[in-house]
């Protein structure tokens, strides 16, 4: 009994919805206005059908809040978001109203985007008609009823915003047909720099580039692919490529198809290796933003893709270095990839940025988490690097190079190869260290919680070793 009594509670929610949706569509058809309706035909009719629309929504709202007890007290999982209607969205933002207004064809739209589209175009985006003039006027009946929508829904709407947005799908499409089919190399390059810049300043471009306009990636990377070896005879236009396609990749619901996209990891591969030091750089970032997607992990660890990022750590700008270092910390979060990387010497490329004294953190991080790796421990031991390890760890006034130092030298304790001339001679710099500088004992009162706990473990290995128990 209460079960069907759930699905009659859920059948009379469903039909209201539709009630208000098809009242919704009549009030939005009228435009909101009734400037052209005499006041006892137009008017009446437009007023009964926002009273019953409020109706509606009220009586929506005593259902919903029934069925939101019976779920409670059935246990039953949360109810979803709610889908916002279709009305209520509009159709250049994508996204429900915050300040919805109506335009000459009575249609109503997002202020901020109506009155982008209207600066340069005399038509409806809509209907396609062109306006008898570009006046826009509040649509404060078609808010409230967002409004009391939001309300019975517990939906959050944004507030409205005067952030500036960039060019609409039809002239990002332009700007992918100069791309991809150009007149000249000159109109070639001031659309990729036009389009680099639009995805730089307005988040609306990133946000539909890669959802709402067809082949996007392809026609975007085809014209940069197409020149192979010669990727970076036009390095202007490479750099804006590349840096339009990092500023899409920065959007997390266009990562998947980013990454899987044939074109895209070779394409940011050569231009890791070939292209002036900006593009080398925004390949190392877009690999890193894109990396950050566990499901993405695989699809850019190839050889080639870490090979050439190590080189970066090697040889190039800091800069450029950092964000190689970052893609390198989050593609190595898969362990089978830590072993290509230090087949590439990362090691070595690490301590050498670390020297340097600038950004120690990050490297430092980075090879913390290599430790992890077999062989990479003595790998740091016969470079001559604890010593180093063990003078930032002392002046170091960084939690998180605290935290990663004393987990290093923790997996040093715990380190057993069977090299038991090896095993003394680590345990005795550690315990050394300790006894002229006492810089574990310090952190173990003074570091983050983190590293008071290891700091402690490290400190446990010393004592147990001084006593000849096995640690």
């Amino acid at each position: 009994m209460e079960e069907s009594t759930a699905e009659s509670t859920a059948a009379t929610a469903d039909t209201l919805r539709m009630e208000l949706k098809k009242t919704i569509a009549e009030i939005l058809d009228d435009g909101g206005v009734s400037e052209d309706r005499g006041e006892t035909d137009g008017s009446s009719r437009f007023l009964k059908a926002i009273e019953e629309a409020v109706r509606i929504l009220n009586r929506l709202r005593e259902v919903e809040s029934k069925m939101a007890d019976s779920d409670t007290s059935s246990s039953s999982p949360a109810a979803s978001v709610p889908q916002v209607p279709k009305e209520f969205k509009c159709m250049l933002s994508h996204a429900i109203m915050s300040e919805p207004v109506v335009i000459a064809s009575g249609q109503t739209y997002e202020r901020r985007y109506i009155q982008q589209w209207l600066m340069y175009k005399v038509t409806c985006p809509k209907t396609r008609e062109v306006l008898s003039h570009r006046l826009w006027s509040p649509n404060y009946l078609v808010d409230e009823l967002i409004t009391q929508w939001c309300q019975a829904n517990k939906y959050d709407r944004p507030e409205a915003s005067d952030k500036p947005i960039g060019l609409f799908n039809d002239d990002i499409d332009l700007l992918l047909q100069r791309i991809s089919s150009p007149s000249s190399v000159e109109d070639q390059t001031k659309a990729a720099n036009e389009l680099r810049r639009q995805t730089k300043r307005f988040d609306n471009v990133p946000a539909s580039f890669v959802a709402e306009i067809p082949e996007s990636i392809t026609r975007l990377l085809t014209p940069l692919s197409a020149l192979g070896e010669d990727i970076d005879s036009n390095p202007g236009f490479q750099k804006d490529i590349i840096t339009a396609l990092l500023y899409i990749s920065g959007l997390e619901e266009n990562k998947t198809a980013v990454a899987q996209h044939p074109l895209v990891i070779p394409l940011l591969t050569k231009s890791l290796k070939q292209g002036i030091a900006k593009t080398r750089r925004n390949s190392a970032e877009a690999l890193w933003l894109l990396s950050k997607l566990d499901s993405n992990m695989t699809i850019i660890g190839n050889s080639e893709t870490l090979k050439a990022l190590v080189h970066i750590i090697k040889e190039d700008h800091f800069t450029a270095a950092i964000s190689a270092s970052y893609a390198v910390f989050h593609l190595c979060c898969l362990p089978e990839n830590r072993g290509k990387v230090v087949s590439e010497g990362l090691i070595p490329a690490l301590i050498n940025r670390i020297k340097e004294r600038n950004f120690v953190y990050i490297y430092f991080a980075l090879l913390a988490l290599m430790t992890a790796q077999n062989g990479v421990i003595e790998e740091i031991e016969d470079l001559g690097f604890v010593d180093g390890m063990f003078s930032i760890l002392r002046n170091t006034s960084c939690s998180v190079t605290g935290e990663n130092g004393t987990l290093i030298f923790l997996r040093m304790c715990g380190l057993n190869t069977g090299d038991r001339d090896r095993e003394r001679t680590r345990l005795k710099l550690i315990k050394e260290e300790e006894d002229k500088y006492s810089t574990f004992s310090k952190l173990a009162k003074q570091g983050s919680q983190r590293a008071m706990i290891k700091a402690e473990a490290i400190l446990q290995w010393i004592k147990r070793s001084g006593t000849g128990e096995e640690p």
